[in-house]
């Protein structure tokens, strides 16, 4: 039975989409069978991994607003042990078209519910907003991953996230957990990179991943390539950072 794990966080630009792609297919390498669900309407994971399949078969908004079934809509790529269902900016409107939905909250959840025997790992990229998409994500997830970019606004708006993730704790989804907060963008040469960090370990202690994800040319350059940073440059510091977040991942979830 597949473990849930969304990457979420309402900030833009702190490598969310980035971390859920890389760890996705360093799970794939691993032989863990992942499915990755792209529910950004910017469709940059879905674009992430462009150059691994030729065609989508449809999208998650078809499965969360058309009621397509969500076996029809996985997309296999050329990596074995790796799927998507990929996204569009039809999504864009699927905040006020949901309003009317009944068990709104729950849909991808339900979906969710006839291929989870499938997978090992669903990996969850989450929009940056926490309007009903994302309230999705938290309530279908087992666990969440939320990065965090090493600069000077890092913790603005987190407490949003958290009290939004507590909601859904009480209201929606009780086993939900934050499983690991992801430090990104760190450069070991700034003051800057460091204080953040103290600054988010001393709030979160043991909930920080041990692993930071490093500024890396490489790992900029792989999505415009279409591949992730495993694919594009495998030596590369951050296509290592995501192997290693991957071990503490799997590590975690375990326990």
């Amino acid at each position: 039975m597949a473990k849930v794990l969304a990457f979420t966080n309402q900030k833009g630009g702190v490598g969310k989409t980035t971390s859920a792609v890389n760890v996705a297919l360093s799970l794939a390498v691993s032989e863990v069978r992942t499915l990755l669900i792209d529910l950004d309407p910017q469709s940059n994971a879905t674009t992430g991994l462009a150059e691994l399949f030729d065609e989508v078969n449809g999208n998650i908004y078809d499965v969360m607003l058309k009621g397509d079934g969500i076996k029809d809509v996985i997309t296999s790529t050329s990596f074995p042990h790796l799927d998507i269902i990929a996204s569009t900016n039809d999504l864009v409107g699927a905040e006020i078209e949901l309003v009317s939905v009944m068990a709104r909250e729950y849909q991808l959840q339900k979906a969710l519910g006839a291929i989870k025997k499938q997978y090992d790992m669903i990996i969850i990229d989450c929009p940056p907003s926490l309007g009903l998409l994302t309230i999705n994500a938290l309530t279908a997830s087992d666990a969440l991953v939320i990065p965090i970019q090493c600069e000077y606004y890092a913790l603005e708006g987190l407490g949003q996230l958290l009290n939004t993730v507590r909601l859904v704790q009480r209201h929606l989804n009780k086993g939900l957990e934050i499983i690991g907060i992801l430090m990104t963008m760190y450069d070991s040469r700034l003051n800057l990179s460091k204080q953040v960090v103290n600054e988010v370990n001393s709030f979160f202690k043991d909930k920080l991943f041990k692993t930071y994800i490093h500024r890396n040319v490489r790992l900029s350059e792989a999505p415009s390539f279409g591949k992730p940073a495993l694919l594009y440059d495998a030596n590369s510091t951050g296509a290592q950072n995501y192997m290693s977040l991957t071990e503490e991942i799997l590590q975690r979830v375990s326990e």
